[in-house]
């Protein structure tokens, strides 16, 4: 079962990084290689994106289940695959170091399944640690360009 843990500082205060993980319109599309995502209700919503794990190139749909928003420093989730069989979870969280200063961390765990499962893991691991720092770096800069006030 992959997983990736990847922490950055931020030159943005606590409540900036809150206010952009706290909507999923927000970092839906940051996700690498972004189709589309539909908001299916306040806590879930279904993303849709291709992925390259070297020879499989897939279109993956999962469903993502907000499972705790904790202002202003976590947010959590589940990941159900819909047409892939997969299952996972992830978090965003924030700890202030000082008024203009954040460490945010970004988590993400898969778990593939099925007959390819052992196949599309040790692909997995590689990629795992590049989409999840990718993802966290990609919302401290999309804050940065547009501080939420």
């Amino acid at each position: 079962m992959p997983s990736e843990l990847y922490k950055v500082e931020a030159n943005l205060p606590i409540y900036s990084i809150w206010r952009f993980v706290s909507d999923m319109d927000n970092w839906a599309p940051l996700i690498q290689g972004y189709i589309e995502h539909e908001i299916v209700s306040e806590r879930e919503s279904i993303w849709k994106f291709k992925t390259d794990l070297g020879m499989i190139k897939k279109k993956i749909e999962l469903k993502v289940e907000i499972t705790s928003w904790v202002e202003p420093t976590k947010v959590t989730f589940n990941l159900t695959g819909i047409n892939e069989k997969m299952t996972g979870k992830g978090y965003f969280e924030a700890e202030a170091i000082a008024e203009n200063s954040t460490c945010m961390t970004g988590f993400l765990e898969i778990i593939p399944e099925g007959k390819m499962a052992k196949m599309i893991n040790n692909k997995l691991k590689k990629n795992l640690s590049e989409i999840t720092k990718e993802l966290t770096e990609a919302i401290i800069e999309k804050i940065g360009e547009k501080i939420i006030p």
